[in-house]
């Protein structure tokens, strides 16, 4: 059994499709054919049915699964031992963030990483909070860089930053005529909602909460996964939504979205990476860097 073999087998497990893991691992259908029947033959197993053109995960394979991401964990993790016994920041880290961070507010930093450890080769993935922390958890990522809280046992936080939210409205909306909106008022509007397990909605639930609203009571008629496509529906119609005052800035300098006259709270950003795992030279590297003030204007 080699390393190659279980990357390969994990591929084609995900996609359970032997010409698309090809693809995505540059690599032929055949090689990739070959490297599956190979570690079935040599341990005497079936991984996947060939059912027709299709294939499937057996359920030796599905029990297969979570052991060898495990050992292909344990092997990156010995990768970046020895990266940092070299004496420096390189290697691959792999970072994962909520979209309010990577749209606005990482980019810039990432590009001050980059000129100070230009060894380190930084894989970004862009989701939302909750999705973000399990892939540290999961080991699929070294960092998490989130805007919204987050609950889970195993993570270590630090705070890099603070964003505060707004409400927004389009410019035929009743409260773009600056009026100061209560609470009370919240019940009288339609809304936009970000999907679940984003943080700019669970802060905004927490906000709900604390004022005495129950989230369900709101009049919701669309749920979108981006603050860019919550604002494109708001800009059109004359329902309200929240997002970073980071996200709203230019639709409203431009008139396109009107900040409501309601008071949001300010949140933090926050760096999380795994309680127990080794932190490598790169990640320790990234979050002195996330820590830093930085002029975003001359990046």
């Amino acid at each position: 059994m080699t390393l190659e073999q279980l990357r390969i087998f994990l591929e084609v497990a995900s996609r359970e499709h032997v010409t698309r893991a090809a693809e995505a691992l540059s690599l032929t259908q055949s090689a990739v054919s070959a490297a599956v029947s190979a570690l079935e033959a040599r341990h005497s197993v079936i991984l996947f049915n060939r059912v027709g053109r299709r294939i499937e995960l057996t359920e030796a394979g599905r029990l297969f699964v979570p052991e060898a991401r495990a050992v292909l964990e344990r092997a990156r993790t010995a990768e970046h031992m020895l990266a940092d016994l070299a004496g420096s920041a390189s290697g691959v880290l792999r970072v994962h963030a909520s979209q309010t961070v990577a749209s606005y507010w990482l980019p810039a930093r990432l590009v001050s990483y980059h000129e100070r450890f230009p060894r380190v080769d930084v894989q970004l993935t862009v989701g939302n909070t909750q999705s973000a922390a399990e892939a540290v958890l999961a080991g699929t990522a070294e960092l998490a860089v989130v805007e919204g809280e987050v609950f889970l046992s195993g993570l270590k936080r630090r705070k890099v930053a603070e964003d505060r939210l707004v409400l927004v409205v389009g410019r035929r909306h009743s409260w773009a005529d600056g009026r100061k909106i209560r609470s009370s008022d919240f019940l009288e509007t339609n809304w936009i909602m970000r999907e679940k397990g984003s943080g700019t909605r669970s802060a905004f639930e927490a906000l709900l909460i604390n004022l005495g609203i129950e989230p369900q009571s709101l009049s919701v008629v669309l749920e979108l996964p981006s603050n860019e496509a919550a604002m494109a529906a708001v800009e059109a119609g004359l329902a309200a939504t929240v997002v970073s005052s980071r996200a709203a800035q230019p639709h409203s300098s431009s008139g396109r979205l009107h900040v409501a006259d309601f008071s949001m709270p300010v949140r933090q950003f926050s760096a999380l990476h795994h309680a127990e795992r080794h932190a490598t030279r790169a990640l320790r590297a990234m979050l002195e860097v996330l820590g830093e003030p930085i002029d975003e204007g001359s990046i």
